[in-house]
């Protein structure tokens, strides 16, 4: 049997580089970035790209008349079905555009979160993702929202049966809010469950957080053997996936993989995924994960602390910058982020993609959990006195319970406990 193949949508991706905007973004990065968002939608075909300048936007159209005119004839020469524009566009100026340009537009909200719809895969995540897209869409004439009664897939924002344009039913979105919340506090009370068991055996928390694409998910699977989406796009993985890691020396550490972070990141987004990222909340141990090979890497760092100091992030919780990507940097400038990472405890370069530098990485983890302490059983056989001593010696013994061969012995104990146990 032949498969179907899937129709694509030619889509437009504009970035405006408004000359008033004091918090404006370098408008090559910014365009690079706002393609590969769109890349992210396997059900899209990117056709043309373009920053367009403008000193300021216009409240009906967003662009001015001869600006309107001119991309009217490029997007109908690229026979594009879609306009996506990196940047907020109200209601209003959607409508006019859309009437204007007799095609879909989306604005960087909406194309986020039918990215985030595209990849959530727990429950949890399907819930997120359709609260905030009825706070979205709530505020705005919108399609018809048939794809609510979907379990997975897009929002319908960018085609499917969503398309015709209507004056949404506010009463009956807050009617699925109501009812969306009432599921997720269900799934976020079952998740607490977890949290608690967990906490029983309390295994140190390591989370991975970075910018998206900073290459999280390819450094978990390096770490845990895990087979977690990880591709070169923007968003790949959007729930937490939790593996147990045994380091080389100490304990036995909870990774948990958490959505990439990105630059004005919708409001609604941010409170949607608070859920999704209250393992970084709980963590013993924060891996900023770095795309150093990035032209924006500083700035890119720079938006993952300002949204983990919004979600609240500790300041005490300690954090190891990885500088990944490190082989796609040239030979020169490798050697001096080398000789920066060597005089830093907080910072190491590595590759991912080779496993370079995955040895250091455990190494720093260790080192940065010594403090920290959790519970283990060891076995002991009756020939190991002078073990089972030194552990009532060093006051870590909880509880002991005699086998046929030895003993069970339950501790808590730190990373320097353990070390010094392993060499008895």
């Amino acid at each position: 049997m032949t498969e179907t193949k899937t129709e694509l949508t030619r889509a437009l991706v504009l970035h405006p580089d408004i000359r008033s905007d004091s918090q404006r973004r370098a408008a090559g990065p910014a365009l690079e970035e706002a393609v590969s968002l769109a890349a992210a939608l396997p059900h899209l075909e990117v056709v043309g790209s373009s920053v367009v300048r403008l000193p300021r936007p216009h409240p009906g159209m967003l662009f001015g008349s001869g600006k309107i005119e001119e991309l009217k004839e490029w997007i109908h020469s690229l026979e594009a079905e879609l306009v996506l524009i990196d940047g907020p566009v109200s209601p209003v100026q959607q409508r006019n555009l859309e009437k204007e340009w007799k095609c879909k537009v989306l604005d960087r909200t909406g194309l986020i979160l039918e990215i985030f719809s595209d990849r959530a895969a727990t429950r949890e995540g399907v819930l997120q993702v359709e609260m905030a897209a009825l706070s979205y869409q709530r505020t705005r004439l919108v399609r018809a929202w048939t794809h609510l009664e979907r379990q997975r897939g897009g929002l319908g924002f960018v085609g499917g049966p969503g398309e015709t344009q209507i004056e949404a039913d506010r009463r009956a979105i807050d009617e699925q809010l109501v009812r969306l919340r009432r599921q997720l506090e269900k799934v976020v009370k079952t998740r607490n469950l977890h949290r608690a068991a967990r906490a029983k055996v309390p295994f140190p928390i390591v989370a991975l957080v970075g910018y998206t694409n900073a290459g999280k998910s390819t450094l978990f699977n390096r770490l845990t053997g895990a087979d977690v989406l990880a591709k070169d796009m923007l968003f790949a993985t959007l729930d937490p996936t939790m593996r147990g890691v045994k380091l080389p020396e100490g304990p036995e550490v909870i990774l948990s993989d958490t959505v990439g972070f990105i630059s004005d990141l919708p409001t609604e987004l941010v409170a949607a995924f608070r859920a999704t990222l209250e393992e970084v909340l709980s963590a013993h141990l924060i891996l900023h994960v770095r795309d150093i090979s990035h032209t924006e890497s500083e700035e890119q760092a720079e938006d993952v602390r300002e949204i983990l100091d919004t979600l609240g992030v500790s300041d005490s919780t300690p954090m190891i910058e990885v500088w990944n990507k490190i082989d796609r940097v040239d030979p020169e400038r490798r050697e001096t982020l080398e000789n920066i990472a060597a005089r830093s405890d907080d910072v190491l370069v590595l590759s991912a993609i080779e496993g370079t530098g995955m040895d250091r990485l455990l190494e720093l983890v260790s080192d940065r959990l010594e403090g920290g302490r959790w519970d283990e059983v060891i076995s002991l056989t009756f020939s190991q006195g002078k073990e089972r001593a030194w552990l009532f010696q060093r006051g870590v013994v909880i509880e002991e319970t005699q086998t046929d061969t030895g003993y069970d012995v339950e501790v808590r104990w730190s990373a320097k406990d353990a070390k010094r146990f392993r060499e008895i």
